[in-house]
């Protein structure tokens, strides 16, 4: 490891790789090149000047990012600040820190895909199909009903809170785009505006890059291990909605974790990570490594039968994946573990909790539909107590239920999930009941559930 501390000398990493003669039988048969006696491959690595000049700068301004920096493989492949901060002159997001000033050398805070893909092709390809880059931002950057959700209703503007101001964008720049991820707004000084950076996995960058490789590999350690072990995932796939890290936790492959975790094998190779190295599966083990024939993959929808998600379960397809390949690649996945008889066992248990959920929310749909034909729905949904029940149905208890019952957490599928969910369909029911023979809405709603209560 290279000494960061004071002045830095930087030597040449010099490589020298042997290749032995094939002589064996096999080899033979199969014509391989002639490659006897043996050569030497000479790679030299090392930093430019200017390089180092950013590190040494930054050992002395931003010092835990250096030493973050020093435990990773970027330092030990000899990639450095300058090799993903450094931009071209002509891009939008060019700007110049005070160590540069007067320089023909520009940087920028935001590093997008556009930048790790130089490196990892493949692994940007995938990403960028997968729901965690413009399908992660969409809802919070495109959709209406969730911008006025976060500006108008939680940012208070309906109370008279100044509209655009930063207050009420505080929800969104502290918490929607923390996850979902935000449309990056620049400064005069091309410097990204606050209130949309930094951001969560699906940012879009002003250089048209969409996603964020930090979430999961945090800077500046950039660590696999960390990407592989479930609290990579926890910061997002959490809370009332989507309980994925309680419901994992809470599950036998969660218990093996707390249990062994902490022994496991964490820094394989990407393909080389197998059971063995780990008795249960992470988030990760299941949804993108590499397992038996499957490869590592980072499209985390490529797995994936249904969508949990959304208003109505589905079997995926489009932009969501293909549901159908999904479901064989999943199985595949779990054969490296468990039977085909026990994998078929909670396949049915999951295709059942999605039909008995779809069953609800059709029945659901059907009363929402015939008020809305009667002008018996309010205009602020917000304010409508069938509407908000209808909302925590499918939003809040109706996603419990479906992930609980595909990744092993019976409270989430019974308690927290359908339990909630029938109860909240017959508060529904009653709404529906009273309006259809008063021929109008109840004055005062009493709806207050927002969470796995």
């Amino acid at each position: 490891m290279r000494n960061l501390s004071g002045t830095i000398t930087v030597a040449a990493l010099l490589i020298a790789i042997t290749v032995a003669t094939m002589t064996s039988a096999a080899a033979q048969k199969k014509q391989s090149p002639d490659l006897s006696g043996s050569r030497s491959i000479l790679v030299e690595q090392g930093y430019s000047e200017d390089a180092i000049k950013c590190i040494e700068c930054h050992s002395e301004k931003t010092p835990g990012i250096v030493e973050g920096w020093k435990l990773s493989k970027m330092a030990l492949a000899a990639v450095s600040c300058y090799d993903c901060h450094v931009v071209q002159k002509s891009s939008p997001m060019k700007s110049q820190c005070e160590g540069l000033k007067g320089t023909n050398i520009y940087t920028s805070p935001m590093v997008s895909p556009k930048t790790c893909e130089k490196c990892h092709p493949t692994e940007v390809e995938q990403f960028s199909k997968s729901g965690h880059a413009y399908l992660a931002s969409k809802p919070v950057i495109e959709s209406e009903g969730m911008h006025k959700l976060m500006f108008y209703y939680e940012g208070g503007e309906f109370m008279g809170n100044t509209p655009g101001s930063p207050m009420t964008g505080t929800t969104h720049s502290a918490g929607c785009g923390l996850c979902h991820g935000s449309k990056i707004k620049l400064l005069e000084d091309n410097m990204p505006d606050p209130s949309t950076w930094p951001g969560g996995v699906g940012v879009r960058y002003p250089d048209g890059g969409i996603g964020n490789c930090t979430v999961c590999h945090t800077r500046h350690n950039f660590s696999i291990a960390e990407a592989r072990k479930p609290e990579a995932c926890a910061s997002c796939h959490l809370g009332p909605d989507h309980p994925d890290i309680e419901i994992y936790l809470s599950s036998k492959h969660g218990q093996q974790f707390l249990t062994h975790g902490e022994d496991w094998e964490w820094e394989s190779a990407p393909d080389a990570w197998e059971p063995g190295d780990y008795t249960a599966p992470t988030c990760a083990t299941c949804h993108m490594s590499g397992i038996g024939e499957l490869a590592t993959t980072h499209n985390i929808n490529e797995r994936l039968q249904w969508d949990l998600m959304h208003k109505r379960s589905v079997i995926r397809s489009g932009e969501r994946g293909d549901g159908e390949k999904g479901k064989i690649l999943m199985d595949k996945v779990c054969s490296n573990c468990h039977s085909s008889l026990h994998t078929k066992s909670v396949r049915v248990d999951v295709d059942n909790a999605v039909a008995l959920y779809n069953s609800y929310y059709d029945k659901a749909i059907v009363m929402k539909d015939d008020l809305k034909a009667k002008g018996l729905l309010k205009d602020d949904p917000w304010s409508d107590g069938f509407q908000e029940l209808f909302y925590y149905m499918w939003h809040h208890t109706g996603r419990r239920a479906r992930h609980g019952a595909a990744m092993f957490g019976p409270d989430y599928t019974h308690w927290h999930g359908f339990f909630q969910v029938f109860q909240v369909y017959k508060d529904m029911e009653e709404i529906y009941n009273w309006r259809i023979e008063n021929n109008k809405i109840e004055e005062m709603g009493t709806v207050m559930s927002t969470g796995p209560i």
